[in-house]
């Protein structure tokens, strides 16, 4: 099945997602704001990071990652979107691309329907090692 014959739910779990990346992508304290449910219930990891509980700690942290120098361009992969009534999961991998080179981190969003709009309640990235670098460990 194709995007295009997705039910009106994965559609928008889809779309909830692409707006998470855009809005990291682009920096954009409003869109990511946007995109969040604003409760105690949201957690956020960030790859390297301890695990952020509330809406205050998770956008305290997307002010400092928009607030520093390094700029990422991301190119989403193997996004599967999973709907189970007002809950909803995406993994996927997140191939960053920056100046200094690539890095893939391995990604679930969690998003809950909410009024009719998907909201986003939980970001875990964890970084993948490279294969070339595993041998070598």
């Amino acid at each position: 099945m194709d995007a295009t014959d997705e039910d009106p739910d994965t559609s928008a779990v889809r779309a909830a997602n692409t707006a998470f990346y855009a809005a990291f992508e682009a920096r954009d304290l409003d869109a990511m704001s946007d995109v969040w449910e604003h409760t105690d219930r949201v957690t956020c990891v960030h790859p390297g990071w301890p695990i952020l509980s509330g809406w205050a700690s998770v956008a305290a942290s997307w002010f400092a990652l928009f607030d520093g120098p390094q700029r990422l361009q991301f190119i989403v992969t193997d996004e599967h979107v999973h709907v189970e009534g007002t809950t909803a999961w995406v993994t996927c991998n997140e191939n960053l691309i920056d100046g200094g080179g690539t890095q893939a981190v391995a990604a679930t969003n969690v998003f809950v329907a909410d009024e009719g709009r998907w909201h986003l309640v939980h970001h875990h990235g964890s970084p993948v090692v490279q294969q070339a670098r595993a041998r070598n460990s």
